[in-house]
């Protein structure tokens, strides 16, 4: 049987402010992109090559559809964010919202780009690759 839900009580404080905080970390990540938007997508794209997961011909050309794809996160709204990282939601327990996205685009948009090869390792893999440089950069 499903629970009632009455938004008056005690609960209902404490996941507003639950859902606050979330909302709030969110709000905090997408601005910080604009600060350190290029060391981030030099980051993501050198250690996906290192770490073989993306086999490319041209190095440079990742780093700017990276680049691409983090100026249109931190332009995107509420709506377009949770559409693209949808299919990855339950990836990780709590997901960054940025290392998400990213993920998200290297495994639905960047394989058909005219320089990569072929893209390797599971969704998680790419995930935790993208997650460690993202974390360097937006605590």
């Amino acid at each position: 049987m499903a629970k009632n839900f009455r938004p008056s009580n005690r609960e209902g404080k404490i996941l507003s402010k639950i859902e606050s905080s979330k909302e709030y970390k969110k709000k905090q990540i997408l601005r910080g992109i604009a600060e350190c938007i290029e060391p981030l997508a030099n980051a993501v794209a050198m250690k996906l090559i290192e770490d073989k997961l993306i086999e490319t011909t041209n190095k440079n050309g990742i780093e700017d559809q990276i680049l691409k794809c983090l100026e249109k996160l931190s332009r995107a709204d509420d709506f377009d964010i949770d559409y693209k990282t949808a299919p990855f939601r339950q990836l990780v327990v709590r997901p960054h919202v940025a290392s998400l996205y990213l993920t998200a685009f290297v495994i639905e948009e960047l394989i058909n780009h005219k320089d990569i090869i072929d893209i390797y390792g599971s969704d998680i893999e790419i995930y935790d690759c993208i997650n460690r440089q993202a974390l360097k950069f937006l605590s």
